[in-house]
């Protein structure tokens, strides 16, 4: 049997009988504090324990060379017509992609952002192999001049008004010139305007009848348009539902497009049905309503410096550097996946800091006003990327919560002698930056309790005994001046 007497001999903690300790007031009032201070630290060293704890490190980015990035954005130029618009994107590896449209949706809008009809499709548009009958021979006029005083007139006299926008500086409207007047002169002998009257063709000078121009949406030049009478007014806002014609540029071609154009026009009440003698299409497209566009959609880059554009760029058409504006407000400009709010807010949560800065440019606008001295004025913004991951460590096995990209923006206004583009330039940093998030010690979080209620503990003892013993020695003191 085990001897209890030589057990009881290790005991750390002897008990004194109950009837020989005293109570007292101001031990009590001392323990009273001593809980409560006990439960306060207690509280404090809990909710240590569950805040999150993280560490920060830079390194270098690990990417390798086939890994791309995605770019988001939504830009609403109010300026821009979407007939014209393109994203281009390039790199200082030498890629060059242009015209960019498999994962880009365009929506014509007015100046005021708003939507104005579906999604934009540009159609097929065929290779221009005949850009005009070029010759040094001499020609007439054939088309008619218009003019903002007469314009409207002729549109509503003739069932088709087939129109051509021009510009004489420009390379491809010298080059449409004589196969456009001499099928404006055919069509003006087969289907008389005062006789028949059912289509005409017309001219508009850009250079002189700019307002006219600008009216109907015109950037790039040559622009054919077509107007149908009674489907040409919107309302009373003066704008015109009409087409763009983007077939061969030749006489024949241009003769066999308007032909099928009034083959379905009545005259004098009988259907007046004609053979297209070519066997060539018209080829056209609705024009856009609105001479402003909403660029939305994503693309894929290589993790190297480079390019994204947003420019008025045609393989058949001129641009006036003046006439091309490219102000423009950011929905959004991202890199990186698409970060949900619960990601956002997780983001929050591991590092205060970070977040703020994965699409700085949203909200924001840049605006060129018309008739002022900044034309031609190029909008570049000079974005730097750093990658952010984000790991856990409370298991066994470090596991990444999410990645993100932020990046700091830097605008500015170029004057260019060139078509104005918006640019951003984008470069992506070598560093990256880690964020794990460490777990706390439950074995440390035990001792800490244990030091909070044994040092409360202690001290209260200290005190009370001090307290204790000094009472006593007042009362002592007392106690002898009476004697």
């Amino acid at each position: 049997m085990i001897n209890t007497s030589k057990l009881k001999s290790v005991d750390f903690y002897r008990k004194i009988p109950r009837d020989l300790t005293e109570a007292s007031l101001s031990g009590a009032g001392l323990s009273i504090i001593a809980a409560f201070i006990m439960m306060f630290l207690f509280g404090m060293e809990l909710g240590d324990y569950m805040t999150v704890s993280t560490t920060t490190t830079v390194v270098v980015d690990g990417s390798t060379d086939n890994e791309f990035l995605r770019i988001d954005f939504n830009l609403s130029f109010p300026a821009l017509s979407c007939e014209f618009a393109s994203v281009d994107v390039s790199d200082v590896l030498g890629t060059n992609r242009l015209n960019i449209t498999k994962t880009i949706r365009k929506f014509s809008i007015d100046r005021n952002l708003v939507v104005t009809g579906s999604e934009y499709h540009p159609g097929h548009i065929p290779h221009i192999r005949n850009v005009g009958d070029v010759t040094d021979e001499e020609f007439t006029d054939g088309s008619v001049s218009l003019t903002s005083g007469n314009f409207d007139a002729f549109s509503h006299q003739y069932p088709i008004l087939v129109v051509n926008f021009f510009a004489p500086w420009c390379y491809w409207s010298n080059r449409l010139k004589p196969s456009w007047e001499k099928a404006a002169k055919i069509i003006r002998e087969r289907y008389d305007p005062e006789m028949d009257g059912r289509i005409l063709l017309g001219k508009v000078d850009c250079t002189i009848e700019a307002d006219l121009c600008r009216r109907h949406h015109i950037q790039g030049y040559p622009s054919i348009r077509i107007f149908r009478k009674g489907s040409d007014l919107k309302e009373t806002q003066g704008h015109h539902d009409h087409e763009s014609y983007y077939g061969e540029r030749d006489t024949d071609s241009l003769v066999a497009a308007m032909e099928t154009l009034v083959a379905p026009i009545k005259k004098e009440s009988e259907t007046l049905a004609l053979e297209d003698k070519s066997n060539k299409t018209l080829t056209k497209r609705p024009a856009p309503l609105t001479s402003g566009c909403r660029i939305e959609g994503f693309v894929r880059v290589k993790k190297v410096p480079g390019n994204l554009v947003i420019s008025a760029r045609s393989k058949s058409h001129s641009f006036d550097p003046s006439q091309i504006n490219v102000s423009h407000y950011v929905s959004q400009f991202s890199f990186g996946r698409k970060l949900s709010p619960i990601m956002l807010h997780e983001i929050k949560r591991l590092a205060p800091l970070a977040g703020d800065g994965h699409d700085r440019l949203a909200g924001r606008s840049y605006i060129i006003h018309d008739g002022e001295s900044n034309t031609d004025v190029t909008i570049e913004h000079y974005l730097q990327l750093v990658k952010t991951e984000v790991f856990n460590k409370r298991s066994s096995r470090e596991r990444k919560l999410l990645e993100e990209y932020e990046y700091t923006a830097h605008s500015s206004l170029v004057h260019s002698t060139h078509v104005p583009v918006a640019k951003f330039h984008f470069e992506p940093s070598p560093m990256q930056v880690l964020i794990t998030e460490v777990p706390k010690s439950f074995s440390h979080f035990v001792t800490n309790l244990c030091a909070i209620i044994g040092g409360v503990f202690t001290v209260a003892g200290i005190l009370d005994s001090i307290l204790h013993n000094t009472i006593r020695l007042i009362k002592k003191v007392e106690l002898g001046k009476h004697m």
